[in-house]
């Protein structure tokens, strides 16, 4: 159910009923399949499974949502957007399809390099690793205090 949600999302008020029930479909599919096959395939650490839910799954969503955005839905989108004046709708096809593809990229590309640029501020300034002895007692009894399992 999340996955279908975390899909929808980006559409949500640009899709018709049948469209976002597809969409959350799709999502709930793809999401299943990163959460126990692409996972497992990378070896990364994502223990809550929040990239392969909200991160493929909005993808996913964005994506469909520019091949199934409906001006029956959101007529603004018809309108909103002009290029010398005239207005370009923004409804679903292959054309907007493209224009979200390109989002996408661009969202994933800027997000990566402020990650990156985040990452390299707080290496510097803190570290980003523990030492290996805390590591070892457990970050839970080091960092905070607590422990979080019995033994």
């Amino acid at each position: 159910m999340v996955a279908g949600l975390a899909t929808i999302t980006p559409a949500s008020g640009f899709v018709t009923i049948p469209s976002a029930f597809l969409i959350g479909l799709a999502g709930g599919g793809v999401c299943y399949f990163a959460v126990t096959k692409l996972k497992a395939r990378f070896n990364y650490d994502d223990s809550l499974d929040v990239f392969g839910v909200h991160g493929i799954g909005s993808t996913i969503g964005m994506l469909l949502l520019g091949g199934l955005a409906s001006t029956a839905v959101n007529p603004a989108i018809a309108t909103t957007f002009q290029r010398n004046g005239v207005a370009i709708p923004l409804n679903g096809g292959w054309a907007q399809f493209g224009n979200q593809a390109m989002a996408v990229v661009f969202t994933a590309v800027f997000a990566g390099l402020a990650t990156l640029v985040l990452f390299k501020t707080v290496d510097a300034l803190v570290g980003l690793r523990v030492d290996s002895e805390e590591e070892s007692l457990g970050l839970d009894l080091t960092q905070h205090g607590e422990r979080a399992y019995s033994e």
